[in-house]
């Protein structure tokens, strides 16, 4: 049995409800192109509505992080990753949950005690020192010296304003040599493995703290950093989840993984984090904008590093590899199983792009030098940002020509584009918990109500495909054969505003999800929702399965406004709107 099953029954057996992994494009928070952790998904649940499965939930929840997509190659890092994480909605607190995390490390996997060593929070002017925690630790036999008491790393902060609290950190000896008598959370050799959240504060903007009535539990654990552990390798790739995929890149290579750890890596981790992009129901595809720019990227700085490797980028070694990631999760995942044909495809068009736009760069790499000068910074990363030519190339380009390149320059250069993309992966706009306010709100109504214009506009073969909200605008994807002529735009603003005029109440209602689909009830990927949803009614003109938030009457949205209209993909449009406040 494998760590997620183990994990998962092991908190069945206290009493939790085993949630499904949400998908990897959020569908309703619009703070990160792709959800970045286990919690993030559960935020309305966090922040008090009630969820369907009850008070105490567990799960697996697939990730992706591209804030450090750059240092991919080494040891440790990947874009795609796997949670674990339990949760208590106002149930349990931080003396069943210690408990708990020290069972299941101790009892199922089998960690020596005297392995483990923990922070806890130490307190200060406002919030007091986790004496609570602290105790609990030392009850369970952790050895005083291994309790390490610390302020920046254990406290949880959504932002200026909402729930916070402190938590305690697990953490690991990763070493064969002798284990210290005191914990030093700054030595390497401890390996942080869980995270427990205490959400018990609420803080608002002045900084004033204040406890909450109802109290939270967050925790999370990474699959690929604690199998790794468990089996004592010191390199991630080496470990069962990636052993199977790094043998088919030396198969198809013909080179062995010692001495091509970098590229070998790159592209097991790239290739399986755009299996599960171009798997999403979002149905993404590679672009040059939001998530479809990441799955660009990670595509082809695979094909790039499979170049290095030698592999015969002409064969079908893409999709070798990906059908090989697609049979290992499809039993826990079923998209991937669904769209497998969706993800071949992707890959093997976008790799076909590629190669033509390797040749390109070549004949532009000829023109730079045609003068046999040296390669400015400006000129060496234009190669790499349009051409997908990385520093290495160009500097090996160059030395055949006896000519040099500006290193400085290109990092420079290189440094500016990284903060964007930074900025773009990891928190396009600031949100999380922060990003559901009330402009939000109204905006996120407003999707409900475009999307059952569309239908009458355009027609009922309308869907939602997607939507992303920031304080300033709303952006819709829709699935439509057709650019929308003015005649229909307007059509649609008028629909909204009318409905928005006309004051029709938002009701929300629980029921089954069979009851809610028989009366009509409309959803984006229904295999994703629960025994029982939440369903949001706008009048007798929408009616749809979500997790809010809403407003309470459709007066309070202001005037609806289409701003543009554009394709997003194939056979997907997409519309930008803004509400403006009546006079």
């Amino acid at each position: 049995m494998n760590l997620k099953d183990l994990y998962i029954n092991f908190f069945i057996s206290k009493g939790h409800k085993q949630i499904p992994s949400a998908p990897v494009v959020p569908e309703n928070d619009p703070s990160v192109l792709f959800n970045t952790a286990g919690m993030q998904p559960l935020i309305p649940y966090l922040l008090g509505e009630n969820h369907p499965y009850g008070t105490r939930l567990c799960d697996y929840q697939k990730c992706i992080r591209t804030t450090d997509l750059d240092v991919v190659g080494d040891s440790t890092h990947q874009t795609f990753f796997e949670m674990l994480g339990n949760w208590s909605l106002g149930d349990y607190f931080k003396d069943e949950s210690i408990a708990w995390s020290f069972e299941f490390l101790t009892e199922v996997l089998n960690i020596p005690i005297n392995k483990l060593a923990v922070t806890v929070y130490a307190g200060n002017d406002v919030i007091p020192f986790d004496a609570e925690s602290y105790n609990k630790w030392k009850s369970l036999g952790i050895l005083e010296g291994h309790i390490a008491k610390t302020i920046d790393d254990n406290f949880w902060s959504v932002g200026e304003k909402g729930p916070c609290g402190t938590d305690t950190e697990i953490f690991y000896w990763r070493s064969d040599e002798e284990i210290p008598e005191i914990f030093d959370p700054e030595d390497n050799h401890w390996v942080e493995i869980w995270n427990n959240v205490f959400m018990e504060y609420y803080k608002d903007k002045d900084g004033s703290v204040t406890e909450l009535p109802k109290k939270n539990v967050d925790t999370g654990m990474g699959v690929e950093r604690t199998v790794s552990i468990l089996e004592g390798v010191d390199d991630n790739y080496k470990s069962s989840i990636w052993i199977d995929v790094i043998n088919i890149i030396e198969q198809l290579a013909n080179k062995p993984y010692k001495g091509n750890e970098k590229s070998m890596r790159i592209i097991a981790d790239h290739i399986r984090t755009a299996v599960f992009i171009s798997a999403d129901n979002a149905l993404i595809k590679p672009s040059n904008t939001d998530q479809g720019y990441i799955l660009r990227r990670l595509i082809r700085r695979a094909i790039r590093h499979a170049r290095t490797l030698n592999i015969d980028i002409n064969s079908d070694w893409e999709c070798e590899i990906a059908k090989l990631i697609i049979n290992k999760y499809r039993n826990y995942y079923q998209e991937l199983g669904d769209n497998e044909n969706i993800v071949l495809e992707v890959l093997k068009t976008e790799k076909e792009k590629f190669n033509k736009t390797l040749e390109k760069g070549l004949k532009e790499f000829e023109k730079v030098t045609i003068n046999n000068e040296n390669i400015n910074g400006e000129d060496a990363f234009h190669l790499y940002d349009t051409y997908g030519f990385p520093l290495e190339l160009t500097i090996e380009l160059a030395m055949e020509k006896n000519l040099k390149v500006d290193e400085d320059g290109f990092k420079k250069r290189f440094i500016k584009h990284q903060e964007l993309s930074r900025t773009a992966s990891s928190g396009k706009f600031k949100g999380g918990l922060a990003g559901n306010g009330e402009i939000e709100t109204r905006y996120h109504t407003a999707t409900h109500l475009l999307n059952a214009a569309l239908k009458v506009v355009v027609g009922e073969c309308v869907h939602q495909k997607g939507s992303n909200i920031t304080s300033e605008r709303m952006r819709f994807d829709f699935s439509c054969d057709h650019k929308l002529s003015d005649e229909e735009k307007l059509k649609c603003e008028e629909l909204v505003n009318s409905w928005i005029n006309a004051g029709l109440d938002v009701v929300v209602e629980e029921m089954s999800k069979t009851d809610a689909l028989e009366t009509g009830a409309e959803c984006m990927f229904v295999e994703r929702y629960p025994d029982i949803v939440t369903v949001y009614s706008i009048g007798d003109i929408s009616k749809e399965l979500c997790g809010g938030p809403h407003v309470k009457n459709t007066k309070e949205l202001g005037t609806f406004k289409i701003q543009k209209e554009e394709a997003s993909s194939a056979g997907v449009r997409r519309i930008k709107a803004v509400l403006v406040d009546n006079e």
